[in-house]
């Protein structure tokens, strides 16, 4: 999808191209659109460290696909979801140097609303309890690992077949793991329904308004 005339992704790349602490970007994509993003990448970043592989069937699959071309010599992992183009460079950098002093940390928010734990069964949904907000946060992205940390998660969750829906759930898994949160925005959206695109044009006109492109 296009924003303000440019692929999504391109702002997204843009963003960590501009921290110092990036030093190459891969990108997951589905074979039939390999071809096409590989030529606006190179476009638009001529001479960056940008290059694409084909991902899976499931966001774990993809991100396995894409870690599995890193030099085993990379320190930090970091994992984005390409349609968060609104990631700011100062949690990038927080990020980064969390997961360098701890070796592992995400980006999250705070839950505002009250969440309740439900069961479902013979098409009703029933309420079981209320969840303290206080433990809860949003886990957003980017998620960024000690690179043989990020490698021995994969391994196990292959091993066990077990599946998750970010990264983070599979090093919880690793007994010497411990991961930090560091506070995200709300600014950081996923656009991922059409709605979501009225969102990122007025988050794309107050950056350019504060002379900050996406």
């Amino acid at each position: 999808m296009l924003l303000e005339g440019s692929p999504i992704l391109v702002h997204t790349v843009r963003k960590f191209l501009a921290s110092e602490h990036v030093t190459g970007i891969v990108v997951a994509l589905r074979r039939d659109d390999m071809e096409w993003v590989d030529r606006v990448l190179a476009q638009e970043f001529p001479g960056k460290r940008v290059g694409v592989v084909e991902g899976g069937n499931s966001r774990q699959q993809s991100v396995e696909n894409a870690l599995a071309t890193l030099d085993a010599a990379t320190d930090l992992v970091a994992v984005h979801d390409a349609v968060r183009p609104f990631i700011d460079a100062e949690t990038i950098q927080k990020v980064f140097l969390e997961a360098a002093e701890t070796g592992a940390a995400i980006v999250g928010v705070p839950v505002v609303d009250t969440v309740k734990q439900v069961s479902r069964g013979t098409g009703k949904v029933r309420v079981r309890g209320t969840l303290q907000r206080d433990k809860l946060v949003l886990a957003q992205t980017p998620q960024v690992f000690r690179y043989d940390l990020l490698r021995r998660a994969f391994e196990l969750a292959r091993q066990d077949g077990f599946f998750g829906t970010d990264e983070a759930s599979l090093v919880e898994r690793l007994d010497d793991a411990e991961i930090s949160v560091v506070l995200g925005s709300d600014r950081n959206i996923k656009i991922t329904r059409p709605a979501d695109m009225d969102l990122a044009h007025l988050f794309f006109r107050e950056d350019l308004a504060k002379d900050i492109r996406p």
